[in-house]
């Protein structure tokens, strides 16, 4: 989905399909793509070619080999370095009727009915980091000595490891009854959002409190949490930013059809 000017407001895509009868013409490019260099097969999302509306959009299966179609940089990222991160370009590629997936001009409806469980799936991963993270720091604090005794015994860190631990407990009971509600096909974006905001957010202050815990070693790449910091900060952006998230929290909140969950 993701382009130089279009990231999570999709009406900005600028890249493009023109349906050529029995097959589909595609032009544009994208960039920020998890796996765009080993990838041999993807789905890339297109406008509907001339169709003047914003939210008509085709998804197109496009494999390796196809003519025009050629992959730019392996992009130097800050973290997560064991995953290539690709720019991808399109220039007149013939992308056969067989390879469309779903309806054209409804690739837009595709794409958000599966966002809320990547959402999910997003705040599975985050909470879980936030648990390595505590435990790294845990282990850490019990071995380390500060004027002459455990780090652990210390009032401050005792605070800062009881402030993390009672977030990333809330956070996993919350993510569990997501995980619930989405196996009954009851999961919203809603709250598949507040999941996905809440847990980053938890994430993030857990490796940065273990940076800092772990004092200059944390700043150090041979140790674990040092790369935890770095892995995790494309988190509260990746699958839509926090800022995002609050968008859509915050207008289901003042819709119509809101509720209170204790309604």
């Amino acid at each position: 989905m993701t382009e130089p000017g279009a990231g999570s407001d999709l009406s900005g895509m600028r890249t493009y399909a023109r349906d050529m009868g029995d097959h589909f013409l595609l032009n544009g490019q994208k960039t920020y793509i998890s796996n765009g260099i080993n990838a041999d097969v993807m789905i890339v999302a297109a406008k509907c070619a001339p169709d003047e509306n914003l939210h008509s959009m085709v998804l197109l299966i496009v494999e390796r080999g196809m003519e025009g179609f050629e992959r730019g940089r392996n992009l130097d990222k800050m973290g997560q370095k064991a995953q290539d991160t690709a720019e991808l370009f399109f220039n007149d590629v013939k992308v056969p009727k067989a390879n469309v997936l779903g309806t054209p001009g409804k690739g837009f409806h595709h794409l958000m009915e599966g966002l809320a469980e990547e959402r999910l799936i997003a705040a599975v991963g985050n909470t879980a980091g936030a648990r390595r993270a505590l435990d790294i720091i845990r282990a850490y604090a019990m071995d380390r000595k500060v004027f002459g005794r455990p780090l652990s015994e210390i009032q401050n860190t005792q605070f800062k490891m009881a402030e993390l631990e009672t977030e990333i407990e809330i956070m996993e009971v919350y993510v569990d009854h997501c995980v619930a509600l989405h196996n009954q096909g009851q999961l919203t974006a809603n709250m598949a959002a507040k999941a996905k905001l809440q847990s980053s957010e938890v994430q993030w202050r857990a490796v940065d409190e273990g940076v800092q815990l772990h004092g200059r070693a944390g700043y150090m790449q041979e140790y674990t949490i040092c790369r935890l910091f770095t892995d995790a900060r494309v988190n509260r952006i990746l699958a839509g930013s926090s800022e995002i998230m609050k968008y859509i929290i915050g207008r289901d909140l003042f819709s119509q059809k809101y509720s209170s969950p204790l309604d």
